[in-house]
């Protein structure tokens, strides 16, 4: 998979020594130039726009956040927790399933609740009812899948065949849409524009019986807005005519989008070798801080790489997975142990991500503003950390 992120911006000029390592730097900067670009299309196109907790959710910058976006969308309980704790505005909540006893808290922290299939959303009838009559004022979506396959790797395309995220949208009958008052689909991934028309072609034919019904229609995120070549001017006119074609609130949930290209990870390199080619070992994990990098799989772009100058060397993390390498890199400084590499675009998913497999030390997290230059350590992580979720 080839990410169309990379842009170093501000970051060119950090110095990587003013962070510990393994550290995550998010710049405040550029996290405001990207919500304000989501708040100039959101205002342009008359509609919402959430922020996807999923794939960010530092809630030290949750103040940001709700000075430029409408609220929030979370994937579950503990998102929802979060986002009532931190966040401003709407709580929009979907998962995969719900626990019953968990639902009618969800019920009470969300404006929208949203179920993945006709049959759970009956069999919580009955909590829905009592949540409703202990002053819940949420409504109910149902999330369909569009059945439009429209990403590059199938695990990371909601719309692959088989797939269990969404009800399949040839299958929605008067039926099931009855007490159905939002639709929600979620089909993109680092995409631009075309795909969420093709996406709208076939959904708007699926759902056109109801359109007097829905109160909304949320579009779910993957939409790679901020990034400088999507085409803003054409999405803006698409979302004004789907919410004069529906009568619907059309929602967006962007996720990357909001802290794209604002953060980078801060590695050091503790060992070098030779193995047929050049090898370091650095405090940076593959698989335990970039794991969409094994998963995707993807080579994440570096700052500063000499772009072909020198020999390629491969990088790897200190844990003992043998498939722990984030690629082959033409480094900016001598293969050396104390040497600093950043890699770029890591605000999004990797934070959220993180584990301690093999007591893999945690990225401590700061607070950069690239506009007045202060920084500040948020968070870090400590043998704690990795003691007290085992037992």
């Amino acid at each position: 998979m080839e990410t169309r992120a990379g842009d170093p911006g501000a970051f060119a000029q950090f110095d990587l020594n003013r962070v510990d390592s393994p550290a995550f730097v998010v710049d405040a900067a550029k996290l405001r130039a990207n919500l304000q670009v989501l708040a100039d299309i959101r205002d342009a196109a008359d509609i919402k726009v959430l922020a996807a907790l999923k794939a960010f959710s530092m809630w030290s910058v949750a103040p940001i956040i709700g000075e430029y976006l409408d609220g929030v969308c979370t994937s579950g309980l503990w998102e929802a927790r979060l986002a009532s704790e931190f966040y401003d505005g709407e709580i929009a909540t979907y998962s995969a399933a719900y626990k019953p006893d968990e639902l009618e808290e969800v019920c009470r922290l969300s404006d929208h609740v949203i179920f993945n299939s006709p049959a759970q959303m009956e069999r919580a009838a009955l909590i829905l009812a009592h949540a409703r009559s202990q002053g819940g004022s949420f409504d109910v979506g149902l999330r369909i899948n569009p059945q439009s396959p429209q990403g590059e790797v199938p695990r990371y395309d909601p719309s692959s065949p088989g797939s269990r995220l969404g009800f399949p949208l040839d299958q929605l009958t008067p039926e099931i849409m009855e007490g159905v008052e939002g639709i929600h689909f979620h089909n993109l991934c680092e995409q631009d524009f075309e795909p969420l028309r093709e996406t709208w072609d076939k959904v708007f034919d699926a759902i056109e019986p109801w359109f007097g019904q829905l109160k909304w229609i949320n579009m779910g995120g993957g939409h790679h807005i901020t990034r400088a070549d999507y085409q803003r001017d054409e999405l803006i006119e698409f979302l004004r005519d789907a919410k004069e074609d529906t009568g619907a609130e059309i929602y967006l949930e962007p996720g990357e989008a909001v802290a794209l290209d604002a953060g980078i990870l801060v590695g050091t390199i503790l060992d070098n070798g030779w193995n047929g080619l050049p090898v370091a070992i650095t405090d940076i994990s593959a698989t335990c801080h970039m794991p969409d990098v094994i998963e995707a799989p993807y080579r994440p772009a570096m700052l500063h790489e000499e772009q072909g100058a020198g020999e390629a060397v491969r990088l790897g993390g200190p844990s003992c997975l043998a498939g722990d390498v984030i690629g082959d890199y033409r480094l900016p400084v001598p293969c050396e142990p104390g040497q600093r590499v950043a890699f770029l675009d890591q605000a999004h998913y990797s934070m959220v991500k993180t584990n301690t497999f093999n007591g893999v030390q945690l990225p401590s997290i700061w607070l950069w503003d690239s506009a007045s230059d202060a920084l500040e350590q948020v968070k870090t992580f400590g043998y704690q950390d990795f003691r007290d979720r085992l037992s």
